[in-house]
Order: C-alpha cells, then structure tokens, then sequence
C-alpha cells in the first residue's frame, strides 16, 4: 500500500504549472524548429522565429511563453492501492497546488478563471477551480497530467454527431477553416471518435498531450485505422494552407493525435480540439517517497535563430501617425510601432460601448489612438509589465464599428482575423487592424518600456492601460481598403501547395 501524503501532491501540482509555464515540451520545439527550417512563406517564418526566439527566452528568464497562462486541466490515475495522508479531498489538494502554482511571487501567473460565468464573471484569482478528471486503475502509483490550456484554442473546440456512414475526415478538414487562426497555429489537433458527446471531447483533450511523432510514424506505417487517419489529416490540413498565425504558409499542424471509444450503434460522435503555440503539459508519477522533480530541458533543443528585420521595414511613430500615412499600408506588411499605444480587451470594449450609448464621457480620448487587444501578466522584479501578448481580435468585432466611428480610433491590434463586419467598418472608416504573435509574449513585453494604469482598474488585466512601446513588431491584418491577409494568404498558399501536390504526383 503506497501512502500519497497531501503536502507532495499540492507542491507537485504547484511546481508542474510554474515547470510547463515557461518550458515548452521538447517534442514541440523540435517540431516548431522543424517548420521554421522548412517554412518558405516570409510572413509564416518570422511568425516562427518569435515564437522560437520567445520560448527560448521564457525557459532563460523563468516567465511565461503566453500572458494566456491558461485554464488548468489535470488527469489523475490513482492506483486502487493508493492511500492519502491527509485532510483535504484530492480535489483540494489539487486546486490548493493550483492556487501555489499561479501565485508563486517569482513568477506570478495571470489569473483566467471567472467564476459566476453567465453572471459577473468575477476572477476568482488564484486560476481556481481547476478542470479535474480522475481515474481508479490497478497499481499502487498515482499518475499525474497537467495541462494549462489558453483560452484562444479552447474557443475554437468543435464537436459533431455525425451519422455512422460519414466521413470523420471530411467533417475535419470542412472545420479547421473555421477554426481561424484564434488558435495560434501552428499546433497539435487533438480528434476524439466514439463513446457519448462528453466521451469524445475529454478523448480529444487527452489525444493532444501524447508526444509528437508524426514523422515517425510515416516512416514505420499505420498499424491501425486510426493511425491512417492522423496521416490523412495531417497532409490534408496542412494543405489547407492556413500557416502560421494563419498567415498563409506550409505549417499549419504539427502533429494529429486520434482516440477512439466504443460507441452507440446510431451514433458517430466526433470532437477536434486544438493545442496552440503555447503547448503546456507534464505527466509524473507519485510513489509515496516525496514529491515529484522536474528536470530542465536541453537548451540545445532550441535552434539558435534571432528575430530581426531588415533596415526596409516600415517604422511608425504612434504618436504622430496620420490616417492618412495608414491609408498606405498594405495587408501583410510588417511594422514596427514605437510611441504610445491604449490597451482594453473584451470587459473594457463592453464598458466602452455602454458609456457610448448612454451618451457619457470616456475615460480615455481614442481619437487617432491604436488599442492593444492585451490582458498581460503582472510585472515581477523590476519588469515594467509581465508577458504581454494579444489576445484573439475576432471577439472584439461586434464593438468594432462603433469605437470607429463614434471616437474616431485609427486601429487595433490584436491576433487571429477579423469578421466581416469588422473588415466592412475598418474599410469604411479608412482605419486598420494589426496583429501581433500569439506565443510570443515575453518578446513582446520586451518592446513596452513603460505603463501606465488609465482606467477601469476593477477590471485587473483587462484595464485600460497606456503602454509606451519601441520597436514592437506587427503585421498589417486588414488594410484600409479592406483586404484581409487572412484571406489572402491562405489562398495563395493552398494554391501552392496544390500546384505542388499535382506536380509531385504528374512525375
């Protein structure tokens, strides 16, 4: 009988998230490595080179690869011969080494975790309660995944009932498109099959933890029908072109994981889910003798590459920019921006919008101003913000047209694409809309040198903010015309690779 003693689980669990919040598995950054060596699309392999150079720096300084440090998601095997010691439930245990975990004064993690989530949304914090799958098996060990998963890729989680005759491909490859480029790929998609709709999901979440071994298995073979489906849909989907941060490129997934479940005999149910460039997981074990370690990986998994930009890149004074000089900029295009820039995402866009249509003064003056989609982590030892990347810009569309057009707000940056009605007010209002790396955060708040809290304080990472900026680079998302580099370069890359794909098989 193995005695599980409270205090080793909770220090486990705390330094498993502090462990996966700046260490990307080594599986992945070989792979992302792998892209970036492979990737020919100019815009997809500096996208790649942030997010190399960034995860590098996190694993040097001990800060996290995303300022989305992520909802937890922990998968307890627990031994029939296991006993506790201890005065909590293991569901407490596991949420007080989740509390220890994201409050570490070191490294202090963004708290994402709203509780009341139809009502208040209040942020409990700490990143409390975490999402807990446990399960009894044979042995006398506990074992222990963690997993701390964005909130950017987990909006994207489809599922389906298909009919027992359709096709599991098929139905993928007409969703991922969907999926936008929200999820920061490239990633590992996660497909689960069979068993009841909840079955199939918690199948996809547990598939994309596995280590990524595509490659590996192309040179061996398929064994089985679900190996020949994870070989169908990764060519598949990376011809879809997509790339990295949906930019149009080679890569768009690492790796697909597939788990199957038995199933009803009438149904087919079918759940995908992406993991983004902020792949965060660790599995351990417990066997009484004291808490788990985690060894550092080998820096020399990460390829030695630096983000730079040639001497022709457009540099840009935010505090002199005209809507005029915007009106040149072309989808696509890379930027440096320095000067000052507003920050507000979701909770401060709503407040945004109310004042205005109650007719009340603004806390801030917006005019000619650009606004960071950003909820950064909080600074630790002299940093003037913590990990400060964007934050998905499709989900501030519905505010859009009003900020534009009623406190005349130039431009925006956030990540992913935007939705037709945002493009269709950004056009009409001669206005743009940017992007930043999702992923490469850290680098990112290497760019800020200074903030200042404007208002909305209550709201914590969601306040406006004033950043002062040098240097920090973005890509024209939406032109003032209206042209979509999310529309564009996927296209021209499918094109490619099918012109490719025709070529190879013509010979």
């Amino acid at each position: 009988m193995t005695v599980i003693r409270q205090a080793d689980l909770v220090e486990s669990i705390a330094d498993a998230l502090q462990y996966i919040s700046y260490y990307h598995p080594s599986d992945f950054i070989r792979a992302m490595a792998a892209a970036y060596e492979r990737e020919e699309s100019t815009a997809a392999k500096a996208a790649l080179a942030q997010v190399l150079v960034n995860s590098r720096m996190c694993a040097l300084g001990k800060r996290p690869i995303c300022q989305d440090t992520g909802i937890v998601i922990v998968f307890l095997e627990v031994g029939m011969d296991v006993a506790w010691e201890g005065d909590m439930s293991v569901e407490d245990m596991v949420n007080e080494g989740v509390r220890r975990g994201y409050l570490t004064p070191e490294n202090v993690l963004r708290g994402s975790v709203l509780a009341d989530p139809n009502g208040a949304r209040v942020n409990t914090g700490d990143n409390t309660p975490a999402v807990i799958h446990p399960r009894l098996v044979p042995g006398d060990k506990l074992t222990v995944e963690v997993a701390a998963k964005g909130g950017g890729s987990e909006a994207k989680a489809m599922f389906t009932m298909l009919n027992p005759s359709d096709s599991v491909a098929d139905w993928i490859l007409s969703v991922v498109p969907q999926m936008g480029a929200g999820w920061c790929p490239p990633g590992i998609l996660g497909v689960g099959i069979g068993g009841t709709p909840e079955k199939a999901m918690l199948l996809a979440k547990e598939a994309m933890m596995a280590p990524i071994d595509i490659h590996e298995l192309r040179a061996r073979g398929p064994a089985d029908g679900a190996e020949e489906l994870r070989l169908e849909l990764f060519d598949k989907v990376n011809a879809l072109g997509i790339g990295a941060q949906g930019l149009g490129g080679l890569t768009t997934v690492l790796d697909v994981k597939v788990l199957e479940y038995p199933t009803h005999a009438a149904n087919k149910p079918v759940a995908v889910i992406p993991n983004c460039t902020a792949t965060r997981h660790v599995k351990f074990e417990l066997d009484g003798s004291g808490p788990a370690t985690f060894e550092p990986p080998d820096l020399a998994d990460w390829p030695d590459i630096a983000f730079e930009l040639g001497d022709d890149v457009r540099r840009v004074d935010l505090d002199s920019v005209t809507r005029d000089e915007v009106a040149g900029w072309r989808a696509g295009e890379t930027l440096l921006l320095s000067g000052r820039m507003l920050t507000g995402r979701d909770a401060a866009h709503k407040r945004l919008a109310d004042l205005i249509d109650r007719g009340e003064a603004l806390p801030v003056d917006l005019k000619d101003r650009f606004i960071y989609y950003v909820g950064p982590v909080d600074p630790v030892a002299g940093e003037v913000i913590g990990p400060a990347g964007p934050t998905t810009a499709t989900r501030m569309d519905k505010f859009t047209r009003t900020l534009l057009e009623r406190t005349g707000l130039l431009g925006m940056i956030g990540k992913a694409e935007r939705g037709p009605a945002a493009i269709e007010a950004i056009r009409d209002n001669r206005a743009v809309s940017l992007i930043a790396v999702g992923g490469a955060a850290y680098l990112i708040a290497k760019a800020i040198t200074k903030s200042t809290l404007l208002a909305f304080a209550d709201l914590g990472m969601e306040a406006i903010y004033e950043f002062e900026v040098r240097d920090m680079p973005v890509t024209v998302s939406v032109d003032a015309r209206g042209e979509s580099v999310h529309a564009t370069g996927p296209q021209i890359w499918a094109r490619e690779i099918e012109n490719r794909i025709n070529t190879t098989a013509v010979d």
